[in-house]
């Protein structure tokens, strides 16, 4: 009699509730998943069960598990070609493949060996950036509310407002856009994010899915005392080699008018939240776009004080970007004033000057850094490209080492303290 076939409780990720952000994929230590232009998935004979990618998910879609005969796992071809999870096999229908269902269906447990696999690069020489962020929100941060609203449910809101927020005829065409949503009860805080459904059918008919942007404004409104938010959107033109392509969601947001409608799902994140409680410090760190969340922690910030109703720690802002014409929101930063934010741009393409980046930006502002590394009141803040993610924690690793602190310590007490955050694409 043969035995009963091998059983793999397999890892999916729900079609109909991601919303592509790449996190899972950026978090995985083992590169068990991957995309392509629809789906996001787990490649099964490469996944470990080290659930690193489970915490970090804003919408749950990652925690998904379907029981089947290890033999008879999905291909990433089949889960690629998903517009939904497939039902749960019976244990009638795994019977007739020749397993034997078992008696625990749930989700694996993460266990000691795998939690440290997952984090061993926080201690050890090699670098996998994506170890470093945390994926708690700061003890102090208010309660988000998440997932309100889902892809087959969305909301409507109203554009108010879309202007350009960076010089006219630069490449890097940028907008601020501001959404209302009326009476409909619609909560955010800054660091989460949202989901835009852009109208129409993709090439093969189906229906477009949700893009995430990040909010740009803070948690009372772009327009203090109403019920809107803000975000910061780049027209895509183009990919990542530099061939032409019409970003499907960028250059409809970017098109809107006031009074045109958006189908909006969200909100999203409850860990890249700003700390609450008097005299933390709060290191942004960004490029681009990535000056969103920036906008919403340094505005609520901004309003706090002007209100006499709290005490803030430091605030430093490293902006990176090719050139300052392309800098989003250049103008009103440099209206803020010297003794409640602390600025250093980083520009990589001005003409005569040699590449400065972000990180050589921290590199530069070593000695204030050390102290803030120093403080658990400190907390940091990186958001953009993925390109820049590896350099600033290298970045911030060599600024302690170089003054003699314990790095390894300090980047643990980061990471579980919900002090160092990595948001990037």
């Amino acid at each position: 009699m043969n035995a009963p076939a091998e059983l793999l409780n397999q890892h999916l990720i729900d079609p109909e509730i991601c919303i592509r952000c790449n996190t899972c994929e950026a978090t995985c230590p083992v590169g068990a998943i991957t995309h392509d232009s629809r789906n996001y998935v787990v490649i099964a004979d490469k996944c470990n069960f080290c659930m690193a990618c489970v915490p970090p998910c804003p919408t749950g879609s990652i925690d998904n598990w379907r029981q089947v005969p290890k033999a008879r796992a999905y291909s990433v071809e089949e889960q690629l070609g998903w517009d939904e999870l497939p039902p749960a096999l019976t244990d009638v229908e795994l019977s007739a493949m020749g397993a034997q269902a078992a008696p625990e269906t749930q989700s694996p447990a993460v266990t000691g060996t795998q939690a440290s696999s997952a984090s061993a690069a926080v201690s050890g020489s090699a670098v996998h950036s994506a170890d470093y962020g945390a994926t708690v929100p700061p003890w102090s941060a208010a309660h988000p509310y998440t997932n309100l609203h889902g892809p087959k449910a969305p909301t409507t809101a109203t554009v108010v407002g879309n202007f350009q927020v960076n010089e006219p005829g630069t490449q890097n065409e940028t907008h601020h856009i501001v959404l209302d949503f009326g009476s409909m009860p619609f909560p955010v805080l800054e660091g989460q994010s949202i989901g835009i459904i852009p109208p129409g059918t993709d090439a093969q008919g189906k229906p477009h899915h949700a893009r995430q942007y990040s909010i740009a404004s803070p948690r009372n409104g772009e327009r203090p005392g109403y019920n809107n938010l803000s975000l910061t959107v780049k027209r895509v033109v183009e990919d990542h080699q530099g061939q032409p392509v019409r970003g499907v969601a960028s250059n409809y947001l970017c098109d809107l008018k006031p009074g045109d409608s958006v189908q909006v799902i969200g909100p999203f994140g409850n860990s890249f939240l700003m700390p609450n409680h008097p005299r933390s410090h709060i290191v942004m760190i960004c490029t681009g776009t990535g000056s969103a969340p920036m906008r919403a922690m340094t505005e609520w910030r901004r309003r706090l004080r002007n209100s006499g109703k709290f005490e803030g720690g430091k605030l430093m802002l490293f902006f990176g970007a090719r050139t300052q014409q392309e800098l989003p929101y250049f103008g009103p930063l440099q209206k803020l004033p010297k003794d409640f934010i602390d600025i250093e741009f980083a520009f990589s393409r001005e003409l005569g000057k040699p590449k400065r980046y972000v990180q050589d930006a921290l590199r530069d502002r070593a000695a204030d850094l050390v102290q803030l590394l120093k403080d658990n009141q400190s907390h940091f803040y990186v958001c953009g490209l993925k390109s820049m993610e590896e350099g600033v924690v290298l970045a911030l690793r060599d600024i302690a080492q170089e003054a003699g602190l314990d790095w390894p310590s300090i980047a643990q007490s980061l990471k579980r303290e919900g002090r160092l955050h990595l948001e990037t694409y």
